[in-house]
């Protein structure tokens, strides 16, 4: 197999980890296979790949999109170091209001599955670029968030001065959103 996956304690956010090959050369890895993802429970299909660069300190998120175009990202990390984080917004889940978050790098070939009804975001520990495949295409009406610093949420960012859009900071706490994942 060209992947491990590991099922998080949030069990629909699942770290996959490619199988890399190195030699003298460098290196080759898969860096996604449908037939292996649909064996492992991730049976999307992918609408739309995204890039975006982060300088050291940002913090980026927490997003998501409303129904119908809700959107499922499988995160990568080119270059740099991330700390990636997902929030379960679905409010039957006996996870609602519960976060994971997972240090994501290209040395170790990790991606991050966040499926639909998950807000995301994450740090860059360094200048990052980040690939991520979507499975719904951005709809700009239909985009929303909530506060990073959310106090219900509490993420554990860790003891950070962050660069956070103005935008991300007017995002409203948790207790303020009209919750679309019901």
């Amino acid at each position: 197999m060209a992947f491990d996956f590991e099922i998080s304690a949030i069990p629909e956010v699942v770290l996959i980890k490619s199988t890399i090959s190195r030699d003298e050369r460098g290196f080759f890895l898969e860096s996604y296979k449908k037939s292996e993802f649909d064996d492992n429970g991730i049976p999307w299909e992918f609408k739309q790949d995204n890039i975006s660069f982060s300088r050291k300190n940002v913090l980026r998120g927490m997003h998501f999109q409303i129904p119908p175009y809700t959107q499922g990202k499988l995160v990568r990390v080119i270059s740099g170091r991330i700390f990636d984080v997902a929030v379960d917004l679905r409010r039957k889940s006996r996870y609602f209001k519960k976060w994971v978050g997972f240090e994501l790098s290209p040395s170790g070939g990790e991606m991050l599955w966040i499926p639909p009804g998950f807000a995301h975001g994450f740090y860059a520990i360094e200048d990052s670029t980040v690939h991520y495949k979507v499975t719904a295409e951005y709809n700009r009406e239909m985009e929303s968030g909530i506060r990073w610093n959310d106090p219900i949420i509490s993420i554990d960012w860790g003891d950070i001065e962050p660069i956070v859009s103005e935008k991300d900071k007017k995002l409203p706490l948790i207790t303020g959103l009209d919750n679309p994942f019901l």
